[in-house]
């Protein structure tokens, strides 16, 4: 009962796509959702580095090795991103200074972003760039189409061990809540809730990277977030992926009430 009470008063804080995987995160005021799907745009696009091996003609899961991503190339936090849904342009800003304007469902603007990262990454490349998409296809880290909920509370409880303040960013999730307590997201595996007018089904428990080491701000590896997950509560777990199982519309301040 007391978990269903702390539910009950549960909310949504904030809301979060990832056009590019491997780049920055996007603020959503709102977003519509349909079952079986991810958030719109989210990873849609990402950035092969090495073998060339992702056929849009027939897409699956790659692990995320194969991408230009934080875990290993974590000077990708320094550029920050904006994807405009109208006309799918990606822009790029370092230090404030736009350095990239690139439509990304045009061949000109693909081969842009390419030049583009294999200046900016040359030291990190295994091979020639190549920007991947396929509609409807996610470049997620979960081979199905799941969306990343982050409990604001796990992330305090960590902050404490830690001693200092951890960016929820790092934990590059679609949606942020407030109002459980630590962890108590982990016990919805397998279990339905309501987000808004959405209802959702928890899928498994999101195991941590390295890239959560690495400040999206500055870039900086400054954290070993995995381990300490490890040594103070005995696994490497933070936040929950969730199946969509009905559209519906999502914005901050929506209630979450999970099933009894």
């Amino acid at each position: 009962m007391e978990a269903q009470r702390r539910g009950d008063s549960a909310r949504i804080v904030g809301l979060y796509r990832y056009p590019v995987k491997g780049l920055s995160p996007e603020p959503l005021a709102e977003v519509t959702l349909e079952a079986g799907g991810t958030f719109p745009w989210d990873r849609a696009f990402a950035i092969e580095n090495g073998k060339h091996d992702f056929d849009p003609e027939n897409p699956k899961h790659f692990p995320k090795i194969k991408f230009l991503m934080l875990m290993r190339d974590e000077r990708l936090a320094r550029l920050k991103t904006r994807f405009d849904d109208a006309t799918t342009t990606l822009h790029i800003a370092l230090d404030g200074k736009e350095m990239l304007a690139a439509n990304l469902m045009s061949d000109d603007g693909r081969r842009a972003l390419e030049g583009f990262m294999a200046r900016y990454m040359e030291k990190e490349l295994r091979g020639t760039p190549r920007v991947v998409h396929a509609p409807g296809f996610s470049h997620s880290d979960a081979p199905a189409k799941l969306v990343s909920i982050i409990n604001m509370a796990s992330v305090r409880a960590l902050e404490e061990k830690v001693g200092r303040h951890i960016h929820p960013l790092r934990f590059r999730g679609n949606i942020y809540v407030e109002g459980l307590a630590p962890f108590e997201d982990h016990d919805w595996v397998g279990r339905r809730f309501t987000m808004g007018d959405t209802r959702f089904k928890g899928v498994h428990k999101t195991v941590r990277c390295a890239a959560t080491n690495v400040d999206p701000d500055t870039g900086a590896r400054d954290m070993e977030i995995p381990q300490t997950l490890m040594r103070h509560w005995g696994h490497s777990d933070l936040g929950l992926y969730a199946e969509i199982e009905s559209p519906g519309t999502l914005r901050p301040g929506d209630r979450i009430v999970p099933d009894a």
